[in-house]
């Protein structure tokens, strides 16, 4: 982190939740490109908090990794210096283990499988799991499908994979997913990973369309294989430190904004995936849909290291189960 970041993030400490007048004001920090859906529905959230607080509530945004990447925004959080953030469920997991479930290899039918889990018991369950670790989940961001893009080789079967190094998440279910593919999983940090693409310390790496386009790493790497061997939830989160000082109607503001955002954020996200799929291949992208089958069938080895937890074993049940 530069100097400048380390005196603003000073700056912040005990000012996470701080009051302008009459007005308290919540401070969120993220990674993401000001073009992201998720950026934009953290505008219309904040719009949102303002106008139902009548102005007794307003939300600052600092995108960009302004304030460090999804780890360190999360220290943050962790220790009250910082109010909100977003970040991958699959970062989660390093801090409230359950959380493994979203990242395991075609655990969900379909997108709308997807929404139902989230929506439901089990994303409740997944959203309160972080407040021993003083991180609270208001809601879950739609994030798409997990795919390949390579830079040399284009991907149409596991074995294709096999001895590439691909830029993973810092995640047990994303290196172990990786492995299962025959693949050489490697954790870089997101802000690095354009420029260890271009130096070949990676051959590739596994995202979404949007994060894939507003990354530029479609400059880079040409074959894009929709696989979708994952499909997991960005999450809004709060810190405990943060949330415990709000009185109930505060909470209420809060909550109901961050639920109203979540479902205009999915309506972005649908229309973001379809523009930036054309935008890459107007970029001279191949886009490759493999038979997603050889894949799913690489991954039982993923499950059957979680059999002996019985948390992630009963999760695993209920997301089967739902319907």
């Amino acid at each position: 982190m530069t100097r400048g970041i380390s005196i603003f993030l000073i700056s912040l400490i005990t000012t996470s939740c701080g009051n302008l007048g009459k007005t308290k004001i919540l401070k969120l920090g993220h990674g993401l490109d000001t073009s992201h859906p998720v950026h934009l529905a953290m505008l219309f959230m904040a719009e949102s908090l303002e106008k139902k607080s009548a102005g007794k509530m307003k939300l600052e945004i600092y995108p960009a990794g302004q304030l460090g990447q999804e780890r360190e925004c999360l220290e943050l959080l962790q220790i009250g210096s910082l109010a909100m953030t977003k970040v991958s469920a699959q970062i989660m997991e390093n801090f409230a283990p359950d959380f493994q479930v979203f990242g395991l290899p075609y655990i969900f039918r379909d997108r709308e499988h997807a929404f139902r889990v989230f929506d439901g018991p089990v994303g409740e369950r997944l959203l309160n799991e972080g407040r021993k670790f003083w991180l609270l989940g208001l809601t879950f961001y739609d994030a798409g499908s997990r795919s390949f893009y390579t830079k040399d080789k284009p991907i149409f079967k596991p074995d294709d994979l096999r001895s590439l190094k691909i830029r993973v998440m810092p995640s047990t279910t994303a290196m172990n997913t990786v492995r299962a593919f025959g693949g050489s999983p490697t954790p870089i940090p997101w802000g690095e990973l354009y420029t260890a693409l271009q130096q070949g310390v990676v051959d590739g790496a596994e995202n979404n369309s949007p994060s894939f386009y507003f990354s530029h790493h479609y400059e880079v790497c040409k074959f894009y294989s929709l696989n979708e061997h994952t499909i997991i939830p960005d999450v809004l989160l709060i810190s405990t430190h943060v949330w415990d000082r709000l009185s109930e109607s505060e909470k209420k503001w809060v909550s109901e904004a961050a639920e109203e955002s979540a479902v205009y954020e999915r309506k972005l996200w649908h229309d973001s995936e379809i523009k930036c799929l054309e935008e890459v291949r107007k970029a001279g992208v191949e886009i490759i849909y493999p038979d997603k089958a050889p894949f799913a069938d690489k991954t039982q080895k993923v499950y059957d290291d979680y059999r002996e937890n019985q948390s992630i074993s009963e999760l695993i049940r209920l997301i089967r189960e739902t319907r």
